[in-house]
């Protein structure tokens, strides 16, 4: 559902908010009751927040309930030939994106405007074309000319202009000292998401690898190398053994596992082969210890760089660097990217229209000094008034359930419930923004605006070691529809495009909007206790807080969603997997479950009314339901198995099954398919 941030790791969902400083919500705090609306404002949807139109009432809730509440809705919505899926993310995404045009086709006038300049560059076609590949030659120059010796010098040199290559890296929190940054290293040198794209076989793979390898020599071609179809088999190959000591995603995903400290020194004897001193200097990485987040990978792939022609890796180097600059430069290079990472990879039929990309650049680049703006025109302070509440609201009601658990152990809880009570929520908007006055931006050189940006971002993340710890710095714009969860700050955060119906509405019925931010809410609260948050202390530190029974429980209740899970086939022989989706799975039983608790306790002790002839816990779970609608390319579809750790749509909503509420109130009887005996109903939290 949402992104989870640790300082090793990243995973991404999608939601959204708006601006408010940091705000302190603990779980001590009473919850509040929720501000009745104005009786003459009327919810964006429907009668009270929910979309009665897009059920399909013939569908029974404990066969599919995904169906019986979106059903008439995925029936009959269209996937926009611009995007890969279609559903309430991508609805409030166009939504964001077109109020963030308004603002920008007004700062594009002002020449004053960082903004304006950088967005009217990307607007401008004619001078992209007319400039061919001049901008970027001197530096596919440089790649043409590397030797082996050279090339850790060079890597840096990428790394700082945003040019993935052999492995990547990052300042972030030390996981173990999360007062401290350190910088992280982690696998690369591949072209495709995963390296179960180029390991596992199976029709739709062999499919994929076809069209990279057309991608490959097209990329070779476009850059104007000759013999393209054998130098790009040559390339594919060399990925293809990189991908045989990459790290499978389960491995990389594990904190513990992930987390490996040594100094320059012993990655360069773990990993020899390679010039590691030259390229962690040469990015500006001057401290001796580092994290490397999978050791063996960085031996393999040491050893595959010292015994690779010097040729492939300059061949692998150039599609890399017109891949990662394709958006900026002529459309020839921006639609054979998109060929194959669009369209064969997703699904996507055509790329966005050239505004949205500028937008999409813009915001990209620049996004707090878009957000300001964003921001004053676009968050009413009704919402994060509203949001405020039911955040304290639902971290009371983990707090109570918690306290409640049979399975932790009581030294367990108290620890537990520090955590819980050490949380920072923050909401809309940050409360110091990102200054941007040292980036030099120009309307007539779009190539040199990215390329300036990227150093930048580089330079500020770099810029970090040795300093205190930035906590106000927030990993999502305003205009993100998105949130997320930061193990190392111990933080919840909740952008605010998200804060918007169906999540949102401050006029909407309470029970719609427990069942949508609400959960959204628990969600990310509860990422901080899921298989890789609870390895994190109330200080954001990786460490072992519990007793080996709580561990040895928690395990078990894990197991048995990995199993109902693993359950799901997706698509014709193509099944979820369990483990890899665990903790977004369990984020969204426990969001659930807690928002469940919170909205009943909105209550003060009263029945909720019966609106359209719906219970006040029947309209809860239509809430959950409506915010996963979402149609899918089957593309799109298949390669999320792969490389998303959430469950797609369908099955988000299906967590449901697990809840006892939720038999109650569409009265589900033993035999339909999503019934679950109540001792194989999974409970964690």
């Amino acid at each position: 559902m949402t992104l989870h941030i640790s300082s090793r790791l990243m995973a991404t969902a999608a939601l959204g908010a708006l601006m408010l400083a940091a705000v302190p919500a603990t779980a001590k705090e009473k919850a509040a009751t929720a501000p009745a609306a104005e009786t003459t404002a009327k919810p964006e949807i429907g009668d009270f927040g929910f979309d009665l139109t897009g059920m399909d009432k013939t569908a029974q809730p404990g066969d599919d309930f995904y169906a019986y509440a979106n059903g008439t809705w995925a029936k009959n919505t269209q996937i926009p030939a611009d995007k890969s899926n279609y559903g309430m993310f991508t609805a409030l995404a166009d939504l964001s994106q077109t109020r963030t045009r308004e603002i920008l086709d007004v700062a594009k006038g002002d020449p004053s405007s960082m903004i304006g300049r950088a967005y009217s560059s990307y607007l401008d076609a004619a001078a992209v074309e007319a400039k061919g590949l001049a901008p970027i030659q001197p530096w596919l120059n440089k790649v043409r000319a590397v030797d082996k010796p050279g090339l850790a010098a060079l890597l840096a040199e990428a790394d700082r202009s945003g040019i993935q290559h052999f492995f990547g890296g990052f300042v972030g929190q030390d996981d173990k000292n999360p007062d401290v940054y350190i910088y992280t290293m982690f696998q690369g040198g591949i072209g495709m998401p995963d390296r179960d794209f180029y390991l596992k076989d199976g029709e739709r793979n062999a499919k994929l690898q076809a069209a990279y390898l057309k991608h490959l020599e097209n990329a070779l071609t476009l850059a104007g190398e000759k013999d393209a179809a054998p130098r790009a088999k040559a390339i594919y190959d060399f990925e293809k053994q990189v991908a045989t000591v990459h790290w499978d995603k389960n491995d990389s995903s594990d904190a513990t596992k992930a987390y490996n400290k040594m100094t320059v020194a012993e990655l360069a004897k773990a990993a020899p082969g390679f010039d590691w001193q030259a390229f962690i200097r040469g990015i500006g990485v001057n401290e001796d210890s580092i994290l490397v987040s999978q050791p063996s990978a960085f031996t393999g792939e040491a050893k595959l760089l010292a015994d690779a022609p010097i040729g492939v890796i300059r061949d692998a180097l150039l599609v890399r660097s017109l891949d990662g600059f394709s958006g900026v430069l002529p459309d020839a290079v921006a639609q054979e990217a998109f060929s194959f990472y669009g369209t064969a990879l997703s699904g996507t039929p055509q790329m966005q229209e050239r505004w949205k990309r500028a937008v999409d650049f813009t915001t990209n680049n620049m996004g707090e000094a878009v957000g300001k703006d964003y921001v004053a025109k676009y968050f009413p302070p009704e919402t994060k008034a509203a949001m405020d509440v039911l955040v304290k609201n639902v971290l009371a009601a983990l707090d109570t359930r918690i306290g409640n658990l049979t399975w932790m152990q009581p030294g367990t809880k108290v620890k537990a419930k520090k955590k819980l009570a050490n949380f920072t929520t923050k909401v809309g908007y940050p409360d110091r923004w990102k200054d941007y006055s040292k980036l030099e931006i120009r309307g007539d050189d779009l190539f040199g605006n990215q390329l300036r940006a990227n150093q930048f971002a580089h330079d500020d993340n770099v810029s970090r070691l040795g300093g205190p710890i930035r906590r106000w710095e927030w990993g999502m714009t305003p205009m993100t529809v998105n949130a997320y969860a930061n193990f190392g700050m111990n933080e919840i955060v909740f952008p605010a495009a998200i804060l918007q119906p169906p999540f949102f509405d401050p006029h909407a019925d309470a029970a719609v909007n427990y069942g949508g931010i609400g959960a959204v809410i628990g969600h990310e609260i509860s990422h901080h206790f899921d298989d890789q948050g609870a390895k994190y202390d109330e200080t954001g530190k990786l460490a072992d807080w519990w007793t080996p029974a709580d561990v040895a429980a928690f395990e078990a209740a894990g197991k048995a969603l990995i199993a109902q899970y693993d359950a799901y086939e997706v698509l014709p022989g193509e099944k979820l997997d369990g483990t890899f989706t665990l903790g977004e799975n369990i984020g969204d039983l426990a969001g659930l479950t807690i928002a469940y608790d919170a909205y009943k306790k909105s209550l003060g002790g009263k029945e909720a009314p019966v609106i359209d002839g719906l219970t006040g816990d029947q309209r809860f779970f239509l809430g959950w339901a409506q915010v996963w609608r979402r149609n899918y390319r089957e593309q799109n579809l298949s390669q999320r198995i792969t490389t998303d750790p959430h469950s797609p749509s369908i099955q988000r909503t299906w967590v449901s099954r697990n809840l006892d509420p939720w038999y109650k109130a569409y009265q589900i009887k033993q035999g339909q398919k999503l019934y679950l005996e109540p001792k194989d109903r999974v409970r964690i939290w």
